[in-house]
This record gives structure tokens, sequence and C-alpha cells, in this order.
């Protein structure tokens, strides 16, 4: 059995492990998936997945190199005359397409005639689609039935065959084929940091090593593609470099070192608009010192922002925060606990990280808020995601598998799901979509568990009903740490609320600290929603009656203010924080001492009392 390629430039590492297996005998048919619609950067030569197989992998190796597609039928790519290309194929009658079944049969036989043939098949899955088989086409099992006896034949197998089936997601094939243990699927992965230091620097010779090493950590998440796509090596449309360089210099015209700043932006913005430039770059704009890496940072930044998310469109969306845990007023225990989680990711502590947090407590306690400031404390990027389920078979598992693969090759990251009993709610009805939900379900909480993603993927749950959610979701090693948020417990707490809203919206208050506590010892079971509103409301009514924000100005929206009036939910909530906290010392003073069996007997009757009614 021969190899394929022996290789004369180092191969990627997937390529290897094909290679090794290939030579062990321990598959003769291999399904390439994740990262399949990449280029490959090979000596000084980039190819797309197909190229690479047949000029580096099976060039020196394989007599004959045949593409099997549902569009094209089967092509012959090396090794065979265009006579014999034709006679490959067979038709019905002239002027009708081919029929792909007897040509696959055709292959056959040339394949146990003359062996050492190459078959790649892109987009499998469009051939080999998954789904249950009673409702199959029959043209789509019989074309299975061809792939999974030729895996087996070791006829074919002997004569130094191989078949490579390209899909970018595993879900999307035909799981009969794949659970053939003479089929090995190998994941293309997206490029890590060593690969993109190797693509920058091929794509833009003219950056410092400095440079290079900064916008290799900053492009995680990004293929090889993407990165052609931002520096100037790419040979896009729009702009030229020069033209670029010139715009940026007249951008930055007057400003110290105008010209260097030119020439690295000029060479991360192929492809951009002038306008889109103009946008970026904040003319005149003076750099402080030792910031000079901050503009292309923040170039770079935005840039990846637009391409994953074009990626992944409507999957997931970004979230940057503005304020940090110095803009949350009160909370003081949970920020003490949650600055300490940004610490220690700062420092790369991936032993004191946790795998991910819940933030339970009542709705209005803060808690959307204060996890994207501990978001902006850590310096954690962030998203959200987005409905990616789908009505079409499979495509939904599709759209999953793409977004974890995105977020874990962007690590450290922060993956954000708000209001979670909803997506890991325990009810019922799970029958009702094929099990697709439990399917989803169950390999979200395979990735959040999977523990070479501590310190690089962080999950965030926050929900105001965690006896709603999965009570697996919950466990150590997925949800570590359980955050619990309640409303204020004192005037001075809920002075700190007050202080800290009018700050973020740069609101100056003129009422002294007597009068405010006097205030805020009146607004006992206000939430932090419900205060951000009061003083929301007191701005509005200190503007229309022209005056500065005082004390009067607050205690007539105090008076005009109503709070919502669901106190049992409220309380139930709370008691709901209470039981699933994961240290006492993040509770107020009033259930810290309190016992377990007294929580619980509490928590019934509570839950009694809202929801009954």
């Amino acid at each position: 059995m021969n190899a394929p390629a022996s290789p004369r430039h180092e191969l990627p590492r997937w390529a290897e492990v094909l290679r090794q297996k290939y030579l062990a005998g321990e598959a003769s048919t291999f399904v390439l998936y994740r990262n399949v619609f990449d280029n490959y950067l090979v000596g000084d030569r980039l190819h797309n997945l197909g190229a690479f197989l047949v000029e580096e992998l099976f060039k020196d190796t394989k007599q004959h190199v045949c593409e099997v597609s549902l569009e094209r039928g089967i092509r012959v790519l090396s090794g065979t005359s265009e006579d014999k290309q034709r006679a490959l194929l067979r038709q019905h009658e002239e002027g009708t397409e081919p029929d792909l079944l007897a040509s696959l049969h055709a292959l056959e036989q040339r394949m146990r005639a003359q062996p050492s043939t190459a078959v790649i098949v892109p987009y499998a899955d469009a051939l080999l689609p998954a789904g249950d088989p009673s409702f199959m086409a029959q043209t789509d099992r019989q074309t299975y039935l061809v792939f999974h006896r030729w895996s087996l034949d070791q006829t074919l197998t002997q004569g130094d065959n191989i078949v490579v089936l390209i899909t970018e997601s595993l879900n999307a094939i035909n799981p009969g084929l794949l659970s053939n243990p003479k089929v090995a699927a190998i994941e293309i992965p997206m490029p890590d940091l060593p690969l993109r230091k190797k693509v920058i620097g091929f794509f833009a010779p003219k950056l410092t090593e400095h440079q290079v090493e900064l916008f290799s950590e900053r492009t995680s998440g990004l293929r090889t593609v993407q990165l052609a796509n931002i520096l100037a090596g790419s040979k896009g449309h729009g702009l030229s470099e020069a033209e670029r360089r010139a715009l940026i210099g007249q951008l930055l015209e007057g400003t110290p070192d105008a010209a260097a700043r030119a020439d690295t932006l000029a060479t991360i913005t192929a492809g951009m608009t002038p306008a889109e430039i103009t946008r970026l770059i904040e003319p005149g704009k003076t750099l402080p010192e030792g910031d000079a890496d901050q503009e292309v940072l923040k170039v770079i930044h935005a840039r990846k922002r637009e391409m994953i998310e074009k990626e992944c469109a409507g999957l997931i969306e970004f979230i940057e925060p503005k304020h940090g845990l110095s803009s949350v007023g009160g909370h003081e225990h949970i920020k003490h606990e949650l600055m300490a989680i940004a610490q220690n990711l700062k420092a790369g502590e991936t032993t004191l990280t946790p795998m991910g947090l819940l933030a339970v407590g009542p709705m209005g306690s803060g808690k959307t808020f204060v996890i994207k400031a501990f978001l902006k404390e850590a310096g954690l990027s962030a998203v959200a995601l987005k409905n990616f389920r789908s009505k079409w078979v499979g495509s939904t598992e599709a759209n999953l598998e793409r977004v974890l693969a995105t977020v874990k090759a962007m690590g450290p990251i922060a993956v954000i799901i708000d209001e979670g009993d909803r997506s890991f709610g325990n009810g019922g009805g799970e029958d009702s979509d094929g099990g697709t939900s439990s399917r989803v379900i169950a390999r979200l909480k395979e990735f959040m568990a999977e523990t070479e993603n501590r310190g690089q993927v962080l999950f965030v749950m926050m929900t105001n009903r965690p006896d709603k959610l999965d009570s697996d979701i919950k466990r150590p090693g997925r949800l570590d740490r359980k955050i619990p948020f309640f409303y204020c417990d004192t005037a001075a707490e809920r002075v700190q609320v007050l202080q800290a809203v009018l700050s973020r919206y740069e609101e100056p208050c003129v009422a002294s600290m007597e009068e405010l506590l006097t205030l805020c010892d009146t607004l006992t079971g206000y939430s932090n929603a419900d205060l951000e509103a009061l003083a929301l409301l007191a701005v509005e009514l200190a503007r229309n009656q022209t005056t500065p924000l005082n004390a009067e100005a607050l205690n007539q929206a105090a008076a005009d203010f109503m709070p919502p009036q669901e106190r049992d939910m409220i309380e139930f909530m709370e008691l709901l924080a209470v039981s699933e906290t994961s240290r006492r010392s993040m509770l107020p003073k009033r259930y810290r001492d309190m016992a377990i069996a007294d929580i619980q007997s509490n928590l019934i009757a509570a839950k009694r009392r809202a929801l009954t009614r």
C-alpha cells in the first residue's frame, strides 16, 4: 500500500494524520470535515482543499485522481486522458444527464482494473445526506450502499485506492457510513496560533516580528482565507495598498508618526472602501505614548467581528460591554467574586478558572449588567448564541457545530446564554421536533464539559428560574460557580445603585447624601431595574422643570413611580437563588446562616404561593 504523498513540504497536521492512518491500514475511506472551505499554505503556495489533495497529497502516489459530485458527476482530475474520461461517464441517451449510479459502477470497474486511484467527493453531504433511511430516496440509498461497500471491499482497499469525502458538518453525512469501522473522520481545524503567524508573515512580509505576533494573537477564529482578505498581500478588489496608504496618510496628516501608522494600517485594510477606512481611523487623533498598538488592534477587531458575524450570519452576536465593575452599584460580595475570576483569567490561571458561571436571582436584580461589566473587567471577548435552530433536517446540528468550532477557535472567549431556562429547560415536548432539541442540548453539554476549554471558553448562563434548568447542566464541570443576585437590603446599597446609574448616564445630581439616604430608606423592595427607572424619571422631571437634578425631583419621581407588584414571585425567585448558590459567603445576611432544611421548606411554601393562583 503506497502512502499519500511523502511530503516534499511539511504537511498540515490533519493531512499527516490521514497519511498515517492510511499507511497503517486503519481505513481507506476518509471524511474530512469542519474547516474544509479554507486555503492551505504549503511552502510558498496556497491551495484550496481540492487542489491540495491533487497537487500535494496524491501527486506522486496515485496514478489516477477522480472527483465525484452530485453537480458534475465524475470528472478525472489527473492520470487519465480525455478519451478515457468520456468513456468513464455512461449516458442513457445523447443529450441526457449522466446516470451517476451507473458512472460509479463504471468507476469501480476501473479501480479494480487500474489500481492506485484516489476518489475525491466534495460536498459529500449532498451526495450522501443524513436522514432516516426509510424516508430517503432510492438513489440516495443506492449511492450510500456503493460507498459503504467500497470501504469494506478488500480487493479495492488492497489495490491502493483511497476515497476522501469532504463536508463541513459530520452531522450532515449519512450516519450509517460514519459508523462504519473502516471509515475514518478527520477534523480540519481552524488555524492555530503558529499557523496564523506563518500565514500573516506570508501575506504581509513587511510587518515587524512584534506586529506579526500581535496580529496572530488577535485573529483567533479566522480562517486563512479571511486573513488573506484582511492583509495587503491578498489579491482582492477595491483600493490597492498604495491607494490605501495615500488615503490613510491624508487622514492622519499632521499627527506624530503619520507615515509609519499609514504603512501599518494600509497593510490590514485590504478590501475596505474609503468610507469604511475613514470610519475606523480617527483623523487627527494623536495616540498616547506607548499606545501605538491600540489603533491597529481596533481595526483588527472590527474586521474580525465583521468576518465572523458574516460567516455565522444570524447564529451569534458579539457583545461589547461599555462599563466595568466600577460602574456597578451595590453587589459588593458579587463584585469581589467576579474580580477574582477576572484576575485569574487575565493571569492565565486556568486551574482557578471556572468552566462556567450561572447567574441566578429575581428579575431586575442586575444579572445581565453585572455579568457584562465582569466581561469588560476580564478583557474577554464575548458572544451570545442566537437562533441556530432550523426547520431543515440536520441543519440545526450543523449550525451548532459551526458555532462551537468558531467559538473554540476564538478563545479565550465567553459565551453568554441569557434566559437559560428557555434554552436548557427540562419541560416536555422533547419529541415534537424529532429529537433535535435533545441532541442540541446533549451536544452543548458535551462541549461545556470539555476540560481543554477551561480558561478558553467560559459559558455564562443567566436565569431567574433555575428550577426549570436541566439539573445536569448545573453540575460542577459545566457551571461551576452559581452566583446569586438579590435586591438591595439597605438604603446605603440603594444609594450606590442610584449614583451608579446617574454616573453611567452622565447626569449630575445635587442631592446630598443625607437626602439620598432618606429617600432610599422608603424604597425597600425596589429592584436595581426599578431604581434605574426611578432615576431616569427624576432626570426627565428635572429637565421639564429646568432645574438641577435634586432631592425634590427624586422625591417626585419616587411618589409617581409604581414598581411591579409581584412579591410572591420575587420571594420565590430569591429563595431559588439561595438554594442554587455555590458559596454561602455570597448570600445576604438574612440568608447566610439559614439551615438547608429551612431553605427548602421556605422554598416549597414560596413556590406554592407564587405558582398557585
